[in-house]
């Protein structure tokens, strides 16, 4: 399985609701700190789940302050 991975930043007041909500949809992705002094975020998932994964996001832009680094 191909695995790929998106590098965020969130407000570190956000992470823990951002990572709630994503994690919720079973299987999808999985969210790890990359930087906790920076408060990057791993947001990696399968590479056939990549549409899933923008659909989500941009769904969840419109309620958390999210910068991407790919």
């Amino acid at each position: 399985m191909e695995m790929r991975a998106i590098i965020l930043r969130l407000p570190p007041e956000q992470i823990a609701l951002f990572k709630a909500l994503v994690e919720s949809y079973d299987n999808l992705a999985t969210l790890r700190t990359e930087d906790p002094q920076t408060h990057r975020l791993r947001l990696a998932f399968a590479a056939e789940s990549s549409e899933d994964v923008e659909e989500l996001l941009a769904g969840l832009a419109e309620r958390f302050s999210i910068t991407r680094y790919e």
